[in-house]
């Protein structure tokens, strides 16, 4: 018994000891790792045309810039979170961070297209990891009364990257050259790495006997899975072709061949028995829905302020830019009022905030110009907000630690799912509102037509979002996940 006893304080002096140093160095470190992620999405958009002057290439070649980015974090963001439960998240996380630093250097190298595609590629990886790691972080570094503002941190710095992007590529790229906004992102990967070594805890030492295996099969498949699914949703966004449904039906007949893997594996890349936890469950049902919704009114906002409106480019990119303003200064209040009111509620409170702005937005006529849609913006803006800070704290709050990585990875995967889905879904919408065959050449009443449909549509889909959250609150306290063995069994 005193041996047991004495073993258990050994036990927490040296996690206290892990935990020891700051954890103002700790967060600083994880915030950077959001900001270059959401900024390494942001910056390289506005570049697009630039660069499809320097390469002498077709608009639509110059995308997979963007899409290879984005294909290699939905990829590979799952895999990475149990990955980093596995071998140790800090080492992961360093490795992740200097992979996107490396591969930053090598876009801004790049001779060729497709070698500036590759590297974004291996930048994509990168940040598919510290996405993935950054939240399962927070329970390690955090005192679980904090977590919610630790949450909130992290939402404004990737609100702030994306905020930041647009403006400051249009400077580096004015100024310098294109290759300077993947350059400019160097040194805060050199600080970042730097911040992450000095203040992260150090990853316990776990027998090799005690570890559990990487479920190769399963990683493979899933990653197959979404990219088959994030192609569907992205290639010939100007309509849903042959191609597009062979790849979404390739798509689902991999789930079914991943879901099979799943159940059958020794050590399960994710273990099925957690959707049975109806919190978990809810949670990314209701950041795929919100997603969606926030990816339509970057699909329709441009469209409405430049057709609509008719305002000129800057007030355009002024307008564009109050959204993520917004979602910056709200992050880290969410998470002080989610760490008091608790996250559940709170998440509530943002989905209805989401849901009021979509139909002011779906209401108000254009004759009241630039406010008529700013206002309605600031309102889904501040209701996302608090809805993924706290969405985020109440998923990432009492879970096991070694399910963490893996947990934070599907929390990223629902977002990302949801954005790919809202590009393709909610542009389809809008198009059909709009009744018109081309949009780029559709009159400015079409154009306000289709906007207030798609933004009906969203008020719907944020209702759906609503009832979930209510019926996960109506189940109490959000209970532990399911224990399973390290094999993935009951």
């Amino acid at each position: 018994m005193l041996k047991t006893i004495i073993a258990e304080r050994t036990e927490v002096v040296a996690e206290t000891v892990e935990r020891a140093p700051s954890v103002k160095g700790a967060l600083a470190g994880l915030s950077l790792s959001a900001l270059l992620a959401s900024l390494g999405t942001s910056i390289a958009n506005v570049g697009l045309p630039t660069l499809a002057k320097a390469f002498n290439a077709s608009f639509q070649q110059v995308q997979w810039i963007v899409l290879t980015y984005l294909l290699a974090i939905t990829t590979v963001i799952v895999s990475a979170g149990r990955l980093g439960d596995i071998t140790g998240r800090r080492r992961l996380l360093l490795a992740g961070i200097f992979l996107f630093t490396v591969a930053s250097v090598l876009c801004g190298l790049a001779p060729t297209l497709w070698l500036l595609i590759a590297a974004r590629a291996a930048q994509g990886v990168g940040a598919a990891v510290m996405m993935a790691l950054t939240l399962a972080f927070v329970g390690e570094t955090v005192p679980k009364a904090k977590i919610g503002s630790a949450m909130g941190l992290l939402g404004t710095m990737s609100s702030i990257g994306t905020a930041l992007g647009p403006s400051l590529g249009g400077v580096l790229i004015a100024g310098l050259s294109w290759r300077a906004i993947f350059v400019i992102k160097v040194p805060v990967g050199i600080l970042a790495f730097f911040l992450a070594h000095r203040y992260l805890p150090i990853d316990r030492r776990v027998p090799k006997t005690d570890r559990a295996g990487f479920d190769k099969v399963g990683t493979l498949l899933l990653a197959l899975t979404l990219a088959g699914y994030a192609l569907s949703m992205t290639m010939g966004r100007s309509h849903f072709g042959s191609l597009n449904l062979a790849l979404l039906l390739a798509a689902a007949f991999g789930a079914g061949l991943f879901v099979l893997a799943e159940a059958k594996a020794a050590s399960p890349l994710i273990r099925l028995v957690m959707f049975r936890n109806p919190v978990l469950s809810a949670s990314l049902t209701m950041s795929a829905l919100v997603s969606t919704v926030m990816m339509g009114t970057l699909v329709v906002g441009p469209f409405y302020l430049f057709r609509t409106l008719r305002l000129d480019a800057a007030t355009v990119g002024f307008v564009l830019s109050v959204g993520p303003l917004v979602a910056a200064l709200t992050g880290v209040p969410a998470g002080r009022i989610a760490d008091r009111f608790g996250a559940r509620r709170i998440t509530i409170a943002g989905l209805i905030g989401i849901a009021a702005g979509s139909i002011l937005l779906s209401l108000m006529p254009a004759t009241l110009g630039i406010f008529g849609y700013i206002a309605p913006i600031m309102v889904i803006t501040v209701g996302y907000g608090l809805f993924q800070t706290a969405n985020n704290t109440a998923v990432m709050t009492d879970i096991p630690t070694d399910q963490r990585g893996v947990i934070s990875g599907l929390l990223n995967l629902s977002r990302n799912l949801g954005l790919i889905t809202g590009a393709s879904a909610m542009g389809t919408v809008f198009a059909l509102g709009a009744a018109a065959p081309d949009i780029a050449s559709a009159s400015p009443e079409a154009i306000a037509t289709g906007t207030r449909i798609t933004f009906a549509v969203a008020a719907i889909l944020i209702v759906i979002a609503v009832a979930i959250a209510f019926g996960s609150l109506a189940l109490g306290t959000c209970p532990s996940l399911p224990k399973v063995s390290r094999e993935g069994h009951f």
